[in-house]
């Protein structure tokens, strides 16, 4: 088969198309004509030689992937040849066929076509995952979303709105309209405005209740001081870095704070089974009718990998950018 290899770790100028063996599906798998792959930040994390695969898993980049199955296991009962899916993977998503676990795939709903279906297995398990199961984000509560018009900030916002908080963002100010259609209440340039004496201004000096962050180290002390009595520091990236510098953890003290750092690739396969079971039983009524959406900023051809990894990387993005793969 046909993939996006890396021909060395670095640059986006590794990528090009080349060979690579079609992969066989075990008992409980099942084989996808992939027909669109979305990006994440961990597929460029692994273009650079950062991010390993996890053992026994292709090499080849890709976590989420809408298709066609093509075949299944001696074992797969839920599917057959023809239907259409989409879902998460450990890697191989940029490539003419991959395989997954027959409990990780999902139907296409009606209203979404492949590039759409590829834009949620990923960043909407991960923001499911921080607000419902890590921060139990509750109605009336204030959650603060870092990067809201990132992949998994849309999602966020989206799915915050439907639990029924008030909606706190962070972005560049050209992305705030978008965040405010998703359902943001309130939007904070980073660039130019400090965020967390904004918060206070915005809550009574009270601030939130949960805040998602992938920026980490330089956002740490900030976030402490946004948090309120009994707040969920949710961290999913370290994007800014590590280090917090002189922090006041104090206040994880005096505020009660809790502080939750989440993967998701590196899960179990039962727990990503589960996850993924949960939000499915969440969200797919949402997604037909139009209460839930992917939200996808551009579209590239594979041959384009290069290109699309650029422009993740300049951090232009509002939402998904997917690479479609020809039948």
């Amino acid at each position: 088969m046909i993939a996006v290899i890396v021909k060395k770790p670095g640059g986006a100028d590794g990528l090009e198309l080349g060979k690579a063996e079609t992969p066989v599906p075990k008992e409980n798998e099942v084989l996808v004509k992939v027909r669109a792959a979305a990006l994440n930040r961990a597929d460029i994390l692994q273009r650079e030689g950062k991010y390993p695969p996890p053992e026994g898993t292709s090499s080849i980049l890709g976590l989420e992937v809408a298709g066609d199955v093509k075949s299944v296991g001696k074992n797969v009962r839920r599917w057959k040849e023809g239907d259409k899916v989409f879902g998460l993977l450990p890697g191989g998503g940029y490539a003419e066929y991959a395989v997954i676990n027959e409990m990780m795939a999902n139907p296409i709903p009606s209203v979404l076509n492949y590039e759409q279906a590829a834009s949620i297995p990923e960043v909407f398990l991960t923001a499911y995952q921080a607000l419902a199961w890590h921060s139990k984000l509750q109605q009336e509560e204030r959650i603060l979303i870092h990067a809201g018009a990132s992949g998994v900030g849309t999602a966020a916002i989206q799915i915050a709105r439907i639990i029924g908080a008030e909606i706190f963002i962070t972005a560049s100010a050209g992305k705030h309209e978008m965040c405010r259609d998703l359902g943001a209440r309130y939007t904070i340039d980073y660039k130019k405005d400090d965020f967390a004496s904004r918060i206070l201004d915005l809550t009574d000096k009270k601030g939130v209740d949960v805040i998602i962050d992938f920026v980490a180290g330089p956002y740490f002390s900030k976030n402490l001081s946004s948090l309120a009595r009994d707040g969920r520091l949710v961290l999913l990236a370290t994007l800014g870095g590590g280090g917090v510098g002189n922090a006041d953890i104090r206040q994880i003290l005096t505020k009660r704070l809790t502080i939750i750092g989440s993967t998701l690739r590196s899960r179990t396969l039962d727990y990503q089974i589960r996850l993924n079971s949960d939000f499915i039983k969440f969200s797919s009524d949402k997604f037909q009718k139009g209460l839930l959406k992917p939200v996808i900023d551009r579209v590239f051809s594979w041959e384009a990998a290069s290109e699309a990894h650029r422009y993740m990387e300049a951090n232009k993005n509002i939402g998904k950018i997917v690479l479609t793969i020809p039948e």
